[in-house]
């Protein structure tokens, strides 16, 4: 067991340092500004943020998790395995504005997923600064793409092939950028024989003073001279002090001749004889460069300036900002933003932050420290603050609000929140409400709206359970839970509205409860059950419109405090959360009533020949409304039969309606054993003169069992397949006229062919062959090969019957969780005659 940890130790802190060079790298080889890796968590369809490179954690902690369905550019590349690639916010508003609304800030980002074995690991993200023109500006995708690759091939050699142990459910790593513009080399040594006077210095040497080797006499006084003449004195006392062995106790700050500063060190080059005279000396010369004399000068001006790498430290602070910030120097430098000056983080400083990191243009505004947060006596309280991105630094200029031009206006009133603690952090960035909101805006069903809020709420404020109830006829009845023991609340199902639990009065006094630790539970309602000794509970009514919806119950694991600001955004929350309920109940209704209406005109029964097998399979769709127009149909047709299939545009109770209608048409002209062009004409006359405002596709075939004779017409729906008895299937070559119901004028020319006995002919709706963002034409080969492979053994002599062979070309699309449209088959085979004497 020892070994196995300490082999988990070892993986890890490879992995680390793969996860660390690779997301470094990628800045260095790509140019971007910001990298990150997410892969895959031990929790399904749950992908985490791993590594971040160039930015700080803290101040995004919302996006160090991600549920791989959401609408969200990291989850698109994961699920599809392709690249995305977003140029500019408009490009990303215009795609995913739940993630734009989050980060509403001008860059751009590329997305590349992590390939692995059989399924991608993780995905690779680049922010980088927006273009206008064309993505191909952005980033070099295709070196993205071999990083990414790379990285997938590391990955799994470090897990020894298996993908399942390739997972991450930490916090992610938070990684300072390669420097933009690295140091120039800015140090020279050499040594001095006190016993000859001669100074060897080595090439860097000669380059930091400026001299070509053949420049530079090799004696003391002139190494003295170059390196600083007002200080020459010094130089030559120290050199000979070391020599005695008495070398300086610190390097000696000295003023090279055009006035920037350089620091020389001694030492004697035996320490073991250093206590003797006449040892010989080893020095370095060390130039600074200009950023001591800009620190130097920024020291002294009035403006408080402080400087932020890019993790949110705090890297350098004139005296100026100490007094203005309350903090002392020494308790500035080196500490994170949030921890060195709290009152400067939280809503709205995390967005401004947020946005000079991500973005090239400065951001300003007003902010104040409390009065009692400082170390000494300070200035004003409100601050006006103004933050100037650059490439690895961010600096800040802080000057007191009463010194701000009149032309900026007066510095915006705010009061703390009387309730919140000191020094608390909220946890809920104020564009919740509006990220929530273009989420809800997919969801149409109760269960949708449900996972939205779990998957949208609970991180953004921490929690861990969810519980939401909805009222019917006086009641509440659970609707969805998370994180509850299994069980427990079960005894509230159908709970009365005149119960004395908080979940009911939350919404019979429409006032939400909020619960800081159990034990105020218990104290308020006596002898209630409670599921966890410690943890705090929020409990919101969910009204829209004046109407109550239900209440929603959010848990959290630890005692914690609700800030005004939160109580608002919770309250806030809940209004949304009980519209879009309230949307989706009336969606659910519409759809069970389209669903009734659709069930009660789809065929219970086809009609049978005992020389015809025919099947029929419809599957709705998974988006907005799932009940559409789709239909088949087998009808008696004078000695033979007659096969249907059509598709009436749009979903919901108004296509159910009008397929009803088409449905009992083609029945009536069927009926009449009228030829197929006729049957397209007729119908088509019908819908125009009802006018519903919709189109439909239609594709009609006469059977004629005892030859195999079909004639064949269709009206702008696909064409069927045919697959001989042999196992060859190919696309049948039916001419067609337009959708019925556009043209009264239309004709609709007749295609005749033959099934032989042991064929299958197959007639479909685009339902199930289109697929977005791919070519219809693919689909339908797809599904003609899927045909051949399906067929082989259908027939009276055993083997996959034809209703085998429906629930296998359908088999995908029933799997499927997103189905944007319906989907209906219907299959047909002759059977071969009967047997001689039988």
């Amino acid at each position: 067991m020892a070994g196995s940890d300490e082999r988990a130790v070892r993986t890890r802190a490879r992995l680390t340092a793969l996860l660390t060079d690779v997301s470094t790298g990628v800045l260095t080889a790509a140019g971007g500004r910001v990298a990150g890796v997410y892969l895959r968590s031990r929790t399904p369809g749950l992908l985490r943020l791993a590594v971040l490179t160039g930015l700080p954690g803290p101040l995004f902690r919302s996006w160090w998790r991600l549920h791989v369905g959401r609408p969200f550019p990291v989850a698109d590349a994961y699920r599809l395995g392709v690249q995305v690639v977003l140029p500019n916010a408009t490009e990303t508003m215009r795609r995913y504005p739940q993630f734009a609304a989050g980060l509403p800030f001008p860059f751009g980002s590329v997305h590349v997923p992590v390939p692995g074995a059989t399924a991608p690991l993780g995905v690779l993200t680049v922010l980088h600064p927006a273009v206008t023109d064309t993505v191909d500006d952005l980033l070099d995708r295709e070196l993205l793409g071999r990083l990414a690759e790379g990285l997938g091939t590391e990955l799994l050699g470090l897990a020894d092939g298996d993908e399942d142990a390739i997972v991450w459910d930490g916090e992610p790593l938070c990684v300072r950028p390669p420097a933009s513009r690295p140091a120039r080399v800015a140090v020279g040594r050499f040594s001095w024989d006190p016993a000859t006077s001669v100074v060897r210095a080595d090439d860097r040497l000669h380059a930091l003073l400026g001299l070509r080797p053949g420049e530079f006499a090799g004696t003391m006084t002139a190494l003295a001279d170059a390196v600083a003449p007002a200080d020459a004195h010094r130089i030559l006392a120290a050199l000979r002090d070391t020599a005695a062995g008495k070398p300086p106790s610190a390097p000696l700050s000295l003023r090279a001749r055009d006035g920037t500063p350089r620091l020389l060190d001694l030492w004697p080059a035996d320490a073991d004889r250093a206590d003797r005279a006449g040892t010989a000396v080893h020095g370095v010369v060390f130039d600074p460069g200009t950023a001591v004399s800009a620190d130097g000068a920024a020291d002294l001006l009035p403006e408080g300036v402080f400087c932020l790498d890019r993790l949110g430290l705090i890297v350098y602070a004139n005296p100026a900002a100490a007094r203005l910030t309350g903090r002392a120097r020494e308790r500035l430098l080196g500490q994170a933003l949030w921890e060195a000056l709290p009152w400067l983080t939280g809503p709205p400083y995390d967005d401004h932050l947020r946005g000079a990191l991500l973005s090239p243009e400065p951001v300003r505004f007003h902010a104040r420290r409390p009065a009692d947060d400082r170390d000494e006596p300070g200035e004003g309280d409100w601050l006006a603050v103004s933050v100037h991105p650059g490439t690895d630094l961010l600096t800040c200029v802080l000057v007191p609000a009463s010194r701000v031009d009149a032309a900026s206006g007066p510095a915006p009133a705010a009061e703390a929140p009387e309730d919140s603690v000191a020094g608390a952090r909220s946890m809920t960035p104020l564009y919740r409400p509006i990220a929530l909101a273009i989420a809800l805006t997919d969801a149409v069903t109760a269960r949708q709206v449900s996972a939205v809020v779990m998957q949208e709420l609970l991180p953004a404020f921490g929690g861990r359970r969810l519980a939401i109830y909805l009222l019917q006829d006086r009641h509440l009845y659970l609707a969805w839970e998370t994180g509850f023991p299994q069980g427990f609340l079960a005894p509230f199902e159908g709970i009365g509205l005149d119960a004395h639990v908080p979940g009911v009065e939350t919404l019979t006094t429409g006032r939400p409860l909020f619960f800081e630790n159990m034990r105020q539970i218990a104290a308020a309602y006596p002898g209630i059950a409670l599921d966890a000794r410690e943890g705090s509970r929020a409990f919101l009514p969910l009204i829209a419109s004046g109407r109550p919806v239900g209440s929603c119950i959010l848990g959290f694991d630890r005692e914690r405090a609700f800030s005004t600001e939160e109580r608002t955004v919770l309250t806030a929350l809940a209004g949304l959360i009980a519209h879009a309920m309230e949307r989706a109940r009336r969606y659910d209704d519409e759809a069970a009533l389209a669903r009734g209406l659709q069930q009660a005109l789809l065929p219970r029964r086809l009609s049978t020949h005992p020389r015809v097998e025919t099947v029929g399979r419809y599957l709705p769709g998974t988006q907005g409304m799932d009940v559409g127009g789709d239909w088949y149909d087998v009808v008696e047709a004078g000695d033979g039969l007659a096969l249907v299939i059509g598709d009436v545009q749009g979903h919901g109770v108004q296509a159910a309606a009008t397929m009803g209608q088409l449905r009992s048409a083609v029945r009536a002209f069927a009926l009449g054993d009228r030829p197929p062009d006729e049957v397209l004409s007729g119908t088509n006359h019908l819908l125009i003169d009802l006018d519903p405002g919709q189109f439909a596709s239609c594709c009609y075939v006469r059977l004629d069992p005892a030859t195999g004779r079909a004639r064949v017409a269709r009206a702008g729906h696909p064409p069927p397949l045919l697959r001989c008895p042999d196992g060859r299937t190919r696309l049948l070559d039916i001419s067609g006229g337009v959708v019925l119901g556009v043209d009264p004028h239309a004709r609709y020319p007749v295609t005749e062919l033959r099934l032989e006995p042991d064929a299958i002919l197959a007639l479909y709706t685009d339902g199930l062959v289109e697929r977005p963002g791919a070519d219809i034409d693919d689909g339908i080969a797809s599904l003609r090969l899927a045909l051949a492979q399906a067929g082989v053994g259908t027939g009276l002599g055993g083997g996959r019957s034809l209703s085998g062979v429906a629930d296998r070309l359908t088999a995908t699309a029933r799997r499927a969780t997103d189905r944007p449209d319906d989907v209906a088959l219907l299959l047909a085979a002759r059977r071969p005659p009967p047997a001689p004497g039988r």
